[in-house]
């Protein structure tokens, strides 16, 4: 059974490769379109000349040839004599033509290997098989080719059919020259439009960020269409890495003079005197300008690691003695709470390789799902979850929470940046919206993936850096 199915499922699988393809390819249709307007400009000619000829034949050489085949007769009677052979032999070698004679006297055939004609036969199924009616049918091809003597004979003309050996040859010669036309209009179509291949080419260039290759703007013979297409997607891309490089000094620029009053306000605030009346004041002032100082610390980080080519200080990494001290240092710095002190179940698979990772990149990575999860986790059953395991596709950092989740349709939009779900992740709980940002752009720089589902209860993220 197995044997049987599976070439009919290959070639089903290659139909629907096929059909894609020539679905999704202009190249093919012009070229499929091509050949099917050859096939029907063909098929009109051929089929308007042998009507054309077919009334022609009918009017005009249906005459003369009676005429021809008249003057032959009398060149083989000798003017009304005996039928003689010389002259009817005569007639064979000089022309492309057989010759029967049948009667009292003479009987011969110059080509006896030959049959009569197929156009010859008076059985009018072959007539009709063959479609020789539109031509004039047996019976009046005999009446225009076969003479009748006086003294009994009859004389019957034909076409010499191995005179046309050569048509088969002929026929492949046209076979070939229209397969070399096909392909001829197959690399011009293919030349034609190869500047759609640069044009996809640095369009996804463009839509990766890299605007410093732009689209070659190439043609055949001088500015045309795919010219001008490639042209008009330049400016687009140097209008658009114009707005990013703008929107990027404007960001730097307004965090970078963000430090100095932020460092001032902290340290005046420090100053305040350390009574009961101002203390409570005093801490909430300093934990917003902690807040506003980490912002724009992730503002910073969030636009150095969006770059095309970020700049990533590597060395080999022992990641599970890492993951140990991000969740040390995380757990030190979270508030103690009345009912239970703050935990985190960690767990590493035992042969984790080192890796050649930015370690202050992995921390901040480690830091902040660790600080989301324990964000979320208020009132949860368990604690947040830490997997570190190796798998096919190289080493899977996992960090899991058990609180409410989000919702299904939120989850693709969590790693954008300022991104907040309006449900149970809100801003009272904290958190501005570049934490998850900022952990996607480390695993990118990285080579690495990242990805967002619900584990319900609970998130689940799950970064796969390359091993």
């Amino acid at each position: 059974m197995k044997t049987a199915t599976a070439p009919t499922h290959a070639t089903g699988s290659s139909w629907k490769r096929a059909k894609h393809r020539l679905a999704h390819s202009i190249k093919l249709r012009m070229v499929l379109v091509f050949l099917l307007l050859a096939a029907a400009m063909t098929f009109v000619f051929i089929t308007g000349a042998q009507r054309a000829f077919s009334i022609g034949w009918r009017e005009a050489a249906r005459p003369l040839l009676m005429d021809y085949v008249d003057h032959l007769t009398r060149e083989v009677t000798a003017q009304g004599g005996a039928p003689s052979i010389e002259s009817a032999r005569a007639i064979t070698e000089r022309l492309p033509l057989t010759v029967r004679i049948a009667g009292p006297q003479v009987n011969w055939a110059s080509h006896p290997d030959q049959g009569p004609n197929d156009w010859l036969r008076d059985n009018p199924e072959d007539a009709d098989r063959r479609g020789h009616e539109d031509w004039g049918g047996g019976k009046d091809w005999q009446r225009i080719l076969k003479r009748s003597t006086a003294d009994g004979h009859s004389i019957e003309f034909g076409i010499n059919g191995a005179a046309f050996e050569r048509r088969p040859r002929m026929v492949g010669y046209a076979l070939a020259a229209l397969l070399v036309l096909t392909l001829l209009a197959w690399l011009y179509v293919r030349r034609l439009l190869k500047p759609l291949d640069a044009i996809g080419a640095g369009a996804r260039r463009f839509g990766a960020g890299d605007f410093s290759q732009p689209i070659p703007e190439r043609c055949l013979h001088g500015p045309d269409e795919l010219g001008e297409l490639a042209a008009t997607i330049n400016t687009m891309g140097q209008d658009i890495h114009q707005m990013l490089d703008a929107k990027r000094a404007l960001l730097l620029a307004i965090s970078h003079e963000l430090r100095s009053p932020l460092t001032r306000a902290r340290l005046n605030t420090e100053l305040l005197p350390e009574t009961a009346e101002v203390n409570p004041q005093r801490e909430a002032l300093l934990r917003d300008l902690q807040e506003m100082a980490h912002l724009i610390t992730d503002l910073l980080e969030s636009e150095r690691l969006s770059g095309q080519h970020a700049a990533l200080q590597r060395e080999p990494v022992a990641l599970a003695a890492l993951a140990k001290e991000v969740v040390a240092d995380v757990l030190a710095r979270q508030p103690l709470r009345p009912d239970a002190r703050p935990e985190i179940i960690f767990q590493a698979d035992p042969q984790l390789p080192t890796l050649p990772l930015d370690p202050t990149r992995i921390r901040l990575l480690l830091r902040n799902l660790l600080d989301n999860a324990l964000r979320h986790s208020s009132g949860a059953p368990l604690p947040p979850e830490l997997h570190l395991r190796t798998g096919g596709q190289g080493i899977q950092i996992e960090v899991r929470d058990h609180g409410p989740g989000v919702p299904e349709d939120q989850i693709p939009h969590l790693a954008e940046p300022f991104f907040r779900p309006d449900t149970a992740r809100t801003r009272a709980q904290g958190g501005v919206g570049l934490g998850l940002h900022l952990c996607k752009l480390v695993a990118q720089a990285h080579g690495g993936t990242f990805a967002v589902r619900n584990a319900q209860p609970g998130l689940a993220v799950t970064v796969t850096l390359p091993g």
